[in-house]
């Protein structure tokens, strides 16, 4: 880490500690988060031929809940995330290719700092929910890259949020 991006969860002596944010401003903040889910050719089929439906229930709504109380609950997962009010969150999941998934979650607040961890988790907790969901129709199910595609507000605007 160079002192230009010093690592801001550590403290002069370097010990762990949660960021004071206290001396910013509220403002719009919104992050942007996707994951994927890759499933082997056969399953894909299935699934595109069941709706994205298990034995289980629906995939895509079960993902939907899990991944929205994910967002709701990323300070009791990450040590360091401020809780914050959570003004939106909302998710997609669609077909990237035939056998790959895109989940991506979008969360917004008014606060005094960022939601890319609740992006971020909302997204992973989602992918992590459908395999669950379809596990038990193979364990060759991958879940692939998972990323922050974008955010606004804060010190900078990163990537695209759509």
């Amino acid at each position: 880490m160079t002192a230009s991006h010093p690592l801001t969860h550590l403290d002069e002596s370097g010990l762990p500690t949660m960021v004071d944010v206290s001396g910013k401003a509220a403002t719009e903040r919104s992050a942007l988060a996707e994951s994927f889910v890759q499933f082997p050719p056969d399953i894909a089929r299935q699934l595109h031929d069941t709706g994205l439906r298990s034995a289980k229930g629906g995939i895509v709504e079960t993902a939907v809940i899990a991944g929205t109380l994910a967002v709701k609950r990323t300070h009791e997962l990450i040590p360091f995330c401020h809780p914050l009010p959570i003004d939106g969150c909302k998710f997609t999941l669609e077909w990237h290719t035939p056998e790959a998934l895109r989940i991506t979650c979008a969360v917004k607040t008014v606060h005094r700092t960022g939601v890319e961890m609740e992006a971020l988790t909302g997204a992973s907790v989602a992918a992590l929910t459908v395999y669950d969901m379809c596990k038990a129709l193979s364990h060759e199910i991958v879940i692939g890259q998972t990323r922050l595609a974008g955010k606004r507000g804060g010190k900078r605007d990163v990537g695209v949020i759509e």
